[in-house]
């Protein structure tokens, strides 16, 4: 059942609930130590059938299929599955044949296994006889590999072709057990960016062919990517290298699932690309990964150098490498002067610091990347473009707006005053970065686009604003204190007995206090805009600000029928993930569950106030919850509080609401003072603000 949950990505308790609530939802075959077990064909079924779970129908195939890889794993090492099931993938598009009439994955017959395998290598054999492709992998097994041919049909049938189920296959290596190849992977926001840099379906449509290369290829992710941004494969030649056989293997079925014929293709086993072949217009690679202990600044730029050989006039290369190497600053002088003869070799188009954690194998590795153009247009010559992108994330802003910098001073260069300024780097002369001999490749200081924004130029004014605020709220404190006086609680030490204590469920009994549920709330339906507040345990905890998630009234009133507002006083509270307690003052908001609320009952003969039921609640002794702990050490019923007389609940209801009015007069103060300090901080950081002469004041 626990498969089941992942299967239809839901939480486990939810298929529990399916098999109490419908009665069709399929019966469990067998049992395993106890644990019922479910045929996954019928369950998958069952799920397209109702609608029921979070996973399209052509996901529920796929991932039918792969538990069916998944349970032979103990026949087939990760490695065979993945060679054997991409080789069949592969014949069967060589072909253009199915590789097997029936689906029954189950099915048991030796001797129909062994004609079917049999009919599999002989297909191999007139197809691929120059063994290119699929012949190897095939020849390394057994009759015992039948079912795979099935497990293979299965594929292509959820995936619609044999590209999309080896693409398919590949995504999930790190579940087959394959973290060899999942160690060099890329995030898919960085190969998204990677994609826009390198402009590919811009240079297509010119109408010319195309020459995509890769010397340090691994499984061929970034060449993948890059023809999935175009539909125009026929009009491009891949070059790929790399020294394992098996992975250049793997990258040749791969590149000629996703189009590029034959003829067309050539990955080579070794460092070196077969430029005879053709002459490559776009090199994008990966610079091998070394840990820190053993990875060589001069060996990475040495690499770099290797690739900026293979670049002829007009071709553009981008190469992903160890920032240590390609941004830091050097300490080494033979690295530092390869790397200052690379920038004057004046092929260096731009030089971007990449955020930490793109290479999700390896959170700790710093990444760079440098793109190189050989014969830049005239006006960027002798200039790099140098950006700073490592404490941005890599979302679809961030990304568009990066990859216009680096493609608009690719095509214009430098324009002055009236071109493009970069929204995330500076353009800096190559004699500049020459005389700092071996120093960092970071933008001298923050981009023209920044210093000159408008919110930069308004930070004056907004400063000023922020005195005045500060000023009145100052001002508003002295006038409070000369009419109320200065803050005295009149305290004093209890004599005698200590007050009764009282159960919060005693007083819900006693009807003094109601409680009120929570409403589930989807956050499909929450937006920053709203007539409601929604109150969840991130605003009562103090998480998230009061206000920030509202829900429009008409979508409140159709999609959630039964929810109820707050009235004004009500007390909301949550016991996830800590106690937390909320006076709503103003009313009218949507409590989301797990909050639930509190309403005090005026009428009862030992009234409460809202103010004082919330602080008593909040100092409750024995709330906390311990760090291993699931649930809370109790229930809130059973929290205790003293039962106060109906006048010190007054008194004490009257000074509560003396310091609330208090710390809302300071609390103007300080964050009027805290916005001023802030915006003079970012002035003096990015050298746009500076301090005159402070002003004295005379006071008597």
């Amino acid at each position: 059942m626990s498969e089941i949950a992942a299967f239809a990505r839901v939480k486990r308790p939810v298929v529990s609930t399916w098999r109490r609530r419908y009665p069709d939802f399929p019966a469990a075959v067998s049992e395993n130590a106890g644990r019922p077990q479910f045929d996954g064909a019928e369950v998958a079924e069952w799920l397209i059938a109702s609608g029921l779970g979070n996973a399209e129908a052509s996901e529920l195939r796929s991932e039918l299929a792969l538990f069916g890889i998944v349970a032979l794993r103990a026949r087939f090492t990760p490695w065979q599955l993945v060679e054997t099931l991409g080789s069949l993938l592969c014949l069967r598009r060589l072909d253009g044949q199915p590789l097997d009439d029936s689906s029954d994955v189950s099915q048991a017959d030796a001797e129909a296994d062994g004609a079917l395998w049999s009919t599999v290598l002989r297909r191999a054999r007139r197809i691929d006889m120059e063994d290119e492709f699929v012949l190897r992998e095939l020849r390394s097994v057994d009759a015992g590999a039948a079912p795979l041919a099935r497990l293979a049909e299965n594929l292509v049938e959820a995936a619609y072709d044999e590209r999309g189920a080896y693409e398919w296959l590949l995504a999930s290596r790190a579940r087959l057990g394959l973290d060899s190849l999942t160690a060099d992977a890329v995030a898919p926001e960085l190969r998204s960016l990677l994609t826009q840099l390198t402009d590919l379906p811009i240079r297509l449509e010119q109408g010319k062919s195309l020459t995509l290369a890769d010397p340090h290829a691994r499984v061929g992710d970034l060449l993948v990517a890059l023809l999935d941004d175009t539909e125009d494969r026929d009009r491009v030649t891949v070059l790929a290298a790399d020294p394992d056989d098996r992975l250049t293997r793997i990258t040749r079925r791969r590149l000629l699932l996703a189009g590029v014929g034959e003829l067309d293709l050539d990955v080579q086993t070794g460092t070196d690309l077969e430029e005879r072949f053709a002459d490559p217009d776009l090199v994008v690679t990966q610079l091998p990964y070394r840990p820190g202990e053993d990875r060589s600044v001069l060996g990475a730029l040495t690499e770099l150098e290797r690739v900026a050989y293979l670049l002829r006039p007009g071709c553009t290369a981008l190469v992903l490498g160890p920032a240590d190497a390609l941004v830091d600053e050097l300490k080494s002088t033979e690295a530092a002067q390869l790397r200052s003869a690379l920038l004057r070799e004046n092929i260096v188009e731009s030089v971007i610091a990449l955020p930490g954690g793109v290479l999700p194998f390896r959170p700790g590795y710093r990444p760079a990347l440098w793109t190189l153009t050989r014969g830049p247009v005239p006006a960027a010559e002798g200039k790099v473009l140098l950006a700073d992108i490592s404490s941005e994330q890599l979302t679809p802003g961030v990304r568009m707006r990066l990859a216009e910098d680096v493609l608009l001073w690719r095509t214009e260069g430098f324009r002055g005053l009236d071109g493009h300024d970069p929204r995330y780097g500076r353009v800096v002369p190559v004699s500049d970065l020459d005389r700092a001999f071996g120093g960092p490749l970071t933008p001298p200081a923050p981009p023209a686009s920044a210093i000159w924004s408008d919110k930069v130029t308004e930070r004056p004014a907004l400063i000023a604003e922020a005195e005045a605020r500060l000023e009145r709220a100052t001002a508003d404190m002295r006038a409070y204190e000369d009419e109320r006086g200065p803050y005295r609680g009149a305290v004093l030490r209890r004599v005698g007995r200590l007050p009764e204590r009282i159960t919060l469920g005693k007083l819900i009994t006693a009807h003094r206090v109601t409680r009120l549920p929570g409403h589930r709330i989807d956050d499909e339906h929450v937006t920053p805009d709203g007539h409601h507040t929604v109150l969840g345990p991130e605003e009562i905890t103090g998480e998230r600000p009061v206000g920030g998630r509202r829900i429009d009234r008409l979508l409140l009133a159709t999609a959630y029928e039964r929810a109820a507002l707050t009235e004004p006083g009500d007390v909301v509270y949550t016991l996830a993930p800590r106690l937390g307690v909320y006076v709503d003052h103003d009313g009218f908001s949507v409590v989301a569950f797990p909050a639930r609320v509190l309403r005090v009952n005026a009428d009862a003969a030992r009234p409460l106030t809202p103010r004082v039921l919330a602080a008593l609640l909040g100092a409750a002794r024995g709330t906390a919850r311990s760090p291993g702990a699931v649930r809370p050490a109790r229930r809130i019923e059973d929290y205790q509080l003293p039962d106060l007389d109906p006048d010190e609940v007054l008194r004490f209801d009257a000074l509560l609401a003396e310091t609330e009015r208090r710390e809302r007069l300071l609390r103007a103060q300080a964050d009027a003072l805290a916005e001023a300090r802030r915006l003079t901080i970012e002035g003096l950081a990015d050298g746009t603000l500076t301090i005159g002469e402070p002003r004295t004041t005379n006071r008597k």
